[in-house]
């Protein structure tokens, strides 16, 4: 597999990034293409000819599958993207946060508060409780709170087969009460072959 990012560039860099990848680069203004970050890893300068950007990389909140062809038939997947270097123009302010909020697509805007459950809130006393149970039953022993459970468990089961042998007898439903109309009485009944013998 490949190490692939995605480079987000303002739409003047983009044209001057175009044109070098179209024409010979011995003829193009703009003949030097780099990239370097500082020691943070975060924070960098895209530089293409003589004039410099400031660039920061920032995680995408979701992981961007990326594939190739060689037939316009058969894909091939090259590559998992989950990092976007954004390449600002200098007066823009450098981003205070390492994910991006939104993802590629219009439908993936604001997707981290959008798509994602949040985290459950947890109390820690629980969590500490459900811990300590799991390390007594990989030791051998038991958990405290379950037998607890159990016990209650088992006494509530007792209490409910003790009442399932004595249900009441269900109720006959009753039925309705409907007069029958005159017109239904005169009129005899058909079934569905007196329909079929209509057609003549």
């Amino acid at each position: 597999m490949e190490e692939q990012f995605i480079l987000r560039v303002p739409p003047s860099v983009a044209e001057r990034i175009e044109q070098l990848l179209n024409e010979d680069p011995s003829s193009s203004e703009d003949k030097s293409l780099d990239l370097s970050f500082l020691e943070d890893g975060r924070t960098g300068t895209f530089v293409i000819g003589n004039d410099s950007f400031p660039a920061s990389l920032l995680d995408l909140p979701t992981v961007v599958e990326s594939y190739k062809t060689y037939d316009d038939t058969n894909l091939v997947k090259t590559a998992d993207v989950g990092q976007l270097i954004m390449v600002r123009e200098p007066g823009d302010p450098a981003p205070d946060v390492v994910e991006y909020r939104h993802g590629l697509t219009p439908p993936t805007r604001d997707a981290r508060k959008r798509r994602f459950r949040r985290e459950p809130d947890l109390n820690p006393e629980f969590v500490r409780r459900v811990e300590k149970d799991l390390l007594n039953i990989m030791a051998g022993g038991t958990a405290e709170t379950a037998d607890a459970d159990m016990a209650e468990h088992e006494e509530d089961g007792h209490d409910n087969s003790r009442k399932a042998g004595k249900k009441p007898s269900p109720k006959p439903a009753a039925k309705p009460d409907v007069p029958e109309t005159e017109a239904n009485a005169a009129e005899p009944e058909r079934s569905d072959s007196d329909d079929s013998d209509d057609s003549d």
